[in-house]
Formats: C-alpha cells, sequence, structure tokens
C-alpha cells in the first residue's frame, strides 16, 4: 500500500558539511484573506490531524459555549504549554474559578516540556503530574466550559458530551468542513481530521477577527505567547517578530499561523519531524515577504559537530520558489 506522504515534495533539507545528509517532505498551504487557496505544494486537500495546532479553534467553541475567559487564563487554554510556573499558575486558576480541583484533570500524568521547569521539580523531589501535561490549559478549559453548561465533569472528554460537540460545531465553522475521523488526542482529548487548506483558512478568519469569540482568542494570543508555548519556545519568538500574528503548532510536525490581514498558512512535515516544522515555516512567511532575525535564524537550523555549527537546516529553495 502507498504511503499518502509519498507525493509530498521536499520541504526541508539538512546540509552537513555542504553535503545533503537527510530531507524532510511535507505540504503547505496558504490562503487569502478572502479564504480562497493562495498556493500550495503538496496535498492540501488531504485529510490529516491538527493535533494541537487546532486549540485555538477549540478555544473559539468553548466561548461560543458559554466560557469566561481571556487574557493570560485563555492564553494557557490555547496552550501546549512548557510547564513553567506561570502555566501552571494559569491552570491552577482556572479550576479553582471554576470550583474544581486538580484531581478533575484527565491529562496524562507528565513531567514539564520545559527542561528547566522539569529539571526543578526533579531536584525537589516532585512527580509527574496531570497538571504539567502540556495540555492542561486546554483540559482545563474543558472542564470550566462545562461548568457553565452544567454538565458531567466526569465525562468532559466523551465525544458525544455537550462541551465536545460545542467545540465540534467551531471547528467545522471555522473550517468551513466538516471534521471527520474521530480519534483520541495524545492527551486523551477527541481528535478529528482536517485538510490543510481548511486549516489554514480557520486560521486566517481567526486573526483577522474584529469580533466576537474569534478575536477574543486572538488577542489573547498576540498579548501573551509565552503562555500559548513557552518562555523560551520558537513559537513565542514568531509571535513577537510578526507582530498581528497568531500561530499554533502541533505534534508530527504540523503548524498554522494566521496574519492579521486574514491570510492563513499551515503546514505539515510528513514525517512528523519536529525539527523541520519551524523551519519551514519560516521559509513561507519570508517567501511572503516577512523579514526579520528571528525568521532568518529559524529559516537555518544549526547541524553540530562536535558542538561547532558545521552545516544548517533550510527550506528546500526549489520548493519555495512554487509558493508564489
Amino acid at each position: 500500500m502507498n504511503s499518502p506522504f509519498e507525493s509530498d515534495p521536499v520541504l526541508v533539507e539538512v546540509i552537513r558539511n555542504g553535503f545533503v545528509e537527510s530531507v524532510h517532505r511535507g505540504r503547505v498551504v496558504v490562503t487569502e484573506p478572502d479564504g480562497r487557496l493562495s498556493s500550495s505544494v503538496g496535498a492540501d486537500f488531504a485529510p490529516m490531524y491538527p493535533r494541537s495546532a487546532s486549540k485555538p479553534l477549540q478555544a473559539v467553541g468553548m466561548l461560543r459555549a458559554g466560557l469566561r475567559l481571556d487574557g493570560e487564563e485563555l492564553a494557557v487554554v490555547c496552550a501546549s504549554h512548557s510547564g513553567e510556573p506561570l502555566h501552571l499558575a494559569a491552570v491552577r486558576a482556572i479550576l479553582a474559578d471554576a470550583g474544581l480541583q486538580e484531581s478533575a484533570l484527565q491529562t496524562p500524568p507528565d513531567w514539564p516540556l520545559d527542561d528547566e521547569a522539569r529539571n526543578a521539580v526533579i531536584r525537589a523531589g516532585g512527580a509527574k503530574q496531570p497538571v504539567m501535561m502540556n495540555c492542561s490549559g486546554k483540559h482545563a478549559g474543558m472542564l470550566a466550559t462545562t461548568v457553565a453548561l452544567g454538565g458531567d465533569v466526569a465525562t468532559y472528554r466523551d465525544p458525544d458530551h455537550p462541551t465536545q460537540l460545542a467545540i465540534l460545531r467551531a471547528i467545522d465553522d471555522l473550517a468551513g468542513e466538516q471534521a471527520t475521523n474521530l480519534a483520541v488526542d495524545g492527551c486523551g482529548a477527541p481528535l478529528f481530521a482536517l485538510s490543510l487548506y481548511s486549516l489554514a483558512k480557520a486560521f486566517g478568519r481567526v486573526a483577522a477577527a474584529t469580533e466576537g469569540e474569534e478575536r477574543t482568542v486572538a488577542q489573547a494570543i498576540r498579548s501573551h505567547p509565552e503562555y500559548v508555548s513557552g518562555t523560551r519556545r520558537d513559537e513565542r519568538d514568531l509571535h513577537r517578530a510578526i507582530p498581528g500574528l497568531i500561530g499554533k503548532a502541533g505534534a508530527e510536525a504540523v503548524y498554522a499561523v494566521g496574519l492579521p490581514d486574514g491570510r492563513g498558512v499551515a503546514l505539515k512535515i510528513s514525517d512528523g519531524g519536529a525539527r523541520a516544522r519551524a523551519v519551514a515555516m519560516a521559509g513561507v512567511l519570508m517567501r511572503l515577504g516577512f523579514a526579520h532575525d528571528t525568521l532568518s535564524e529559524q529559516a537555518s537550523g544549526p547541524v553540530l559537530g562536535h558542538g561547532v555549527r558545521t552545516g544548517e537546516i533550510r527550506p528546500y529553495a526549489e520548493t519555495f520558489a512554487r509558493l508564489g
């Protein structure tokens, strides 16, 4: 059986001492402010799992269902957070405001993603906890939404739960496409497949919103990008480099960005290789005319030999030339 990714073009190449050591194939979609397809490479309309890139869309669904959050707390609902103290404090505040204990979280116990935060927990003799898992903000938001709806908090992850149905309706609406292929995400929440095209279009719509729940989510992400990822993450740096941008990465090297003029960008690295994700997005944004030192740095990841830079991970020029 042929892989659905076999026809995807090379997006990123790994160069060591001038020699091509590895390549990463993938897909990219750019949409216009009105949602039309602007340019693409790879299977732009094939279904794929957005993973955590769908969190801003899920947050819109929670607000539409009655969640009342903004600022840092809404940003952490959109997050795959690093487990730093600021993230854990925000998650705990959401739960406390909803009258819930941490035991209500159904995220798998985990260490913080951030190395410094994880080491601090271990040095203190701590153990893995559900609140430290990077999706605990989203789960806290789902729990608070469930309380607002008067629903059963014990079953908030059930795909047929009113909270999850409200989230799914919002995703379908924002994407202009019916999500399919129900699955279970790594954190235990329901997960649905979308085309990369629809994901890009949805992010453009949220980024350009001037009112409503979409604008509330976009403002929270823009104002508090360190809560959406972490204080030492490439996503935070990208938000600071391009004013008005909203972006979210997901597992298996998915990345979606909305620009303030309503354009959307979404990409998927075929092999799920995380090292290629930020490189590819920086390449797309530079191709769209954006210029910043952060983009230049992210579009040239280091390849090391005995601790010394001996090459780079970079966008594959031949493919990016096809993006218009």
